[in-house]
């Protein structure tokens, strides 16, 4: 059955990355930014034909993933992965799903030889009361997408992102 319309408005997502010691669930964030990809094209001109530049593809070209949440006990879930990076960079796979505010996936993301590359702490102000929020940017080689499940493990409840 499809989700409807007011399920999607309250998407959430879910992150789990792949270690050698087993997958870890980094918590759920509430925006994912960079998902795309882009073919870069060289442009040829041929003699003769000078109506058009061909555009020969050359590679596939992913963005980082910025995933933005508010501050909580699960970042530091994010800081000891940091930290393990220190003895070494090791690429591993993440899996991102999007998630309903009942827990339903829509769909999910698998992506490969990702690494974390910036994590951004909250700005603290006296005059600009705001809620502390962190943002958690990885780089990686390309994803596939995957269809959605039913519930999803440890799903929280209904409005909480």
């Amino acid at each position: 059955m499809a989700a409807e319309y007011w399920e999607i408005v309250g998407v959430y997502f879910d992150v789990t990355v792949d270690k050698i010691d087993g997958s870890v669930n980094l918590g759920t964030f509430t925006s994912c930014d960079g998902l795309s990809v882009e073919v870069e094209t060289m442009d040829r001109e041929e003699g003769g034909h000078n109506d058009f530049v061909w555009k020969l593809p050359v590679r596939l070209k992913y963005s980082n993933v910025k995933l933005t949440r508010t501050i909580g006990p699960e970042s530091l879930k994010i800081a000891t992965w940091f930290a393990g990076m220190a003895t070494g960079l090791k690429r591993t796979t993440a899996r991102i799903a999007a998630l309903t505010t009942t827990g339903d996936e829509l769909v999910a993301w698998r992506l490969t030889g990702v690494i974390p590359v910036r994590w951004t702490g909250p700005s603290f102000s006296a005059e600009s009361p705001k809620v502390a929020t962190e943002t958690l940017e990885i780089a990686h080689h390309g994803f596939t997408m995957e269809p959605g499940s039913k519930k999803a493990a440890g799903a929280p409840a209904a409005g909480r992102a």
